[in-house]
């Protein structure tokens, strides 16, 4: 049986395990984010997401990206434990880090065939959706769970 850990890795070997999925005609699926503190709206949308295709990556922000993005107090959980915890989901099949602020590089050297974003995006608006376009793919929106959120998980962790 594979480990968790086994489903992580850097840019290069996910660039030749999705080009063997694809070679093989199974259809790839990205998405992307910080996943801080997993709740029930992460793991509804990723299963959606993987839903949508044969195998799911995801691009999963660093620390420092995410503290870029999210503020000097996050993330919560480092991204070693984050990674992990989202590999052992049976519907996440690679987990790639990045330092960007966006992960376009990661798109536009996986190519995915169908690339995908909370419905709080505009599809036109999605980093990479030209790119995943241009190369024959498809842009997804999908819904979030109502009333999750870890921003929320961390005020009421806060009041008490």
């Amino acid at each position: 049986m594979e480990k968790s850990s086994d489903k992580i890795k850097d840019l290069t070997a996910a660039r030749r395990i999705v080009e063997d999925w694809k070679a093989r005609g199974e259809k790839v699926v990205f998405t992307n984010g910080c996943f801080d503190i997993l709740h029930l709206g992460h793991v509804d949308y990723l299963e959606k997401a993987r839903a949508l295709g044969d195998r799911l990556v995801l691009g999963l922000n660093t620390d420092a990206s995410v503290g870029r993005f999210k503020g000097p107090s996050r993330p919560i959980q480092d991204q070693h434990s984050r990674a992990r915890v989202l590999s052992s989901l049976q519907f996440v099949d690679l987990v790639v880090f990045f330092d960007e602020d966006t992960p376009i590089q990661l798109i536009s050297t996986l190519l995915p065939n169908v690339l995908v974003k909370g419905s709080d995006y505009l599809a036109e608006n999605i980093v990479g959706a030209d790119v995943v376009k241009q190369a024959g793919g498809e842009v997804k929106t999908l819904d979030f769970v109502p009333g999750y959120s870890t921003s929320k998980i961390v005020e009421k962790i806060k009041k008490t």
